[in-house]
């Protein structure tokens, strides 16, 4: 037995940080359960014990990109002082630039049709984000249906970033900055920002 292996709370981390290195450099079509523990230095059965399924892995990683991420959005909006636009659009700003910079993490994230959400705390790790979203569009924009205007603007971003990362909307539009998009994108669902 490796030493890995005799350590079970210091190998279920270890598997996790694994792929999660693995998924930021090749991108999540990599994450097996036999290059993970082999990449870990354990053998190919030693994952099971931890994680019964493959499913069940990949959730404990994607978890791990959505506790980073939330991270950075409670960083991006500080103390929630400033004004309910002023922390959407930088929020918006983590959000492009965490797809954008950690492209196989993000696309592990949100292919909830390969992950198992309702194990390993996935969902608790992510709907907080979105709840957050709502609450700020409704601060924004009171009156407006704060869920449904959120998911809009959510759908909205994932887009931008997923059709900017393919070089698509660069090519469409012409635009040689996200942020003009990004800009855009926040006035159509929030409304005109009066610019300075």
């Amino acid at each position: 037995m490796d030493q890995a292996e005799k350590n079970p709370g210091g190998l279920r981390e270890r598997l996790v940080d694994v792929g999660v290195e693995l998924v930021a450099s090749q991108g999540a079509q990599t994450l097996t359960l036999r290059e993970i523990a082999r990449r870990a230095g354990v053998s190919h059965g030693a994952p099971r014990r931890h994680f019964p399924t493959h499913l069940h892995l990949l959730s404990a990683i994607a978890r791990r990109g959505f506790e980073d991420l939330a991270g950075r959005a409670r960083a991006a909006t500080g103390d929630g002082t400033a004004p309910p636009r002023a922390q959407l659009t930088a929020l918006a700003r983590v959000y492009l630039d965490f797809a954008l910079g950690e492209r196989g993490m993000y696309e592990l994230m949100f292919r909830h049709d390969l992950l198992e959400s309702g194990h390993l705390g996935l969902r608790e790790t992510s709907l907080p984000l979105f709840a957050d979203l709502v609450d700020l569009v409704g601060r924004a924009l009171p009156g407006a249906d704060a869920r449904a205007v959120a998911g809009s603007l959510w759908a909205g971003l994932h887009g931008t970033a997923q059709l900017w990362g393919w070089g698509s909307l660069q090519l469409a539009t012409g635009a040689d900055d996200v942020e003009r998009v990004l800009r855009t994108t926040l006035d159509a669902h929030l409304g005109t920002e009066p610019r300075g």
